[in-house]
């Protein structure tokens, strides 16, 4: 039996002298709160109560043992409320991984606001590519881009980015530019090494779907790599439009195949399976969401041409 709730309907017999009246305050049966007694005086091997007919009435040991069992349950209450306040105010340290791309461009302006919000947190930010274990590494949480692995993880959706195909404008001038995705089999192509397929590029339009097979001298693991390779004029990259942004704007890259829709790669975040979500996790992921579709980083004029 719990030690705890035996302390309590003892205690609640010794106030009231009944077990009757014991169990009604405690909404218990009589027969549950008589063996939870009994089971304490049978642990202490002494009698806690003087029984008669008419009225229970403590042992002196009994007393004394009521004196205690009211400090340990005090004890219980006061450290229960200590931390109560934590189940509902976001408080503590968030430890957040996140690719170093989509660090830097997208959630470095928006930690701060969030510290700002939510002055009780700490934020420990780890950016890197490689796919980190959470629970082994000690994350809260992690920014995932593109297709999830099956596990435990819980996964929340927060955003969404298509894939574009571009190049510079100075390495198409060199060469016809390609009007189909097939003929990228032909061109340079800076692929990302973490992709799931990073040697297989896919389009689709009317109802056509082609995966084109490519190759290339570049392979990175970090598409910021990949992008500015592709603004120095190396080849053609594949790479979601959150990274690409001012530099369609000013045209320092171009899109190809503007009349094929390529895949969208979905941003989530991802954290262990757990009963009740701490306050902190959900003050951030609450954030994060909305945060991320107010800045619409990728809704750049696509197709931009210099």
């Amino acid at each position: 039996m719990d030690r705890l709730s035996s302390m309590r309907m003892f205690v609640e017999v010794a106030a009231t002298g009944s077990y009757s009246i014991a169990a009604d305050r405690l909404d218990l049966s009589k027969s549950t709160v008589s063996k939870h007694v009994a089971a304490l005086e049978d642990r202490l091997r002494l009698r806690l109560f003087n029984r008669s007919t008419r009225r229970l009435s403590l042992t002196e040991s009994g007393a004394i043992y009521r004196e205690r069992c009211l400090r340990v349950l005090e004890a219980v209450e006061e450290a229960d409320r200590s931390v109560s306040h934590l189940a509902s105010a976001p408080h503590g340290r968030l430890k957040v991984a996140a690719p170093l791309s989509f660090g830097l461009g997208q959630l470095s302006p928006l930690i701060p606001l969030f510290l700002d919000r939510h002055p009780e947190i700490e934020v420990e930010l780890v950016l890197d590519d490689r796919r980190v274990d959470l629970v082994a590494e000690g994350y809260d949480v992690a920014i995932r881009i593109g297709r999830l692995d099956d596990s435990s993880l819980i996964a929340r959706r927060l955003a969404a980015s298509p894939l574009r195909c571009v190049a510079a404008p100075a390495y198409l001038a060199a060469r016809p530019e390609p009007t189909h995705p097939a003929e990228l089999a032909g061109l340079d192509c800076l692929r990302y090494s973490y992709g799931r397929s990073p040697n297989e590029w896919s389009f689709e339009r009317g109802g056509e779907v082609v995966r084109v097979r490519v190759d290339g001298r570049l392979v990175a693991n970090n598409g910021e790599v990949l992008r500015d390779a592709a603004e120095a004029g190396r080849g053609v990259a594949y790479l979601p439009l959150f990274l690409l942004g001012e530099r369609l704007e000013e045209g320092r890259l171009v899109t190809l195949f503007d009349d094929w829709s390529t895949l969208e790669v979905v941003v989530h975040a991802v954290f262990p399976e757990t009963r009740h979500l701490p306050p902190k996790l959900r003050a951030f992921l609450d954030f994060l969401g909305p945060a991320l579709g107010r800045r619409a980083p990728w809704q750049v004029a696509e197709g931009a041409r210099a």
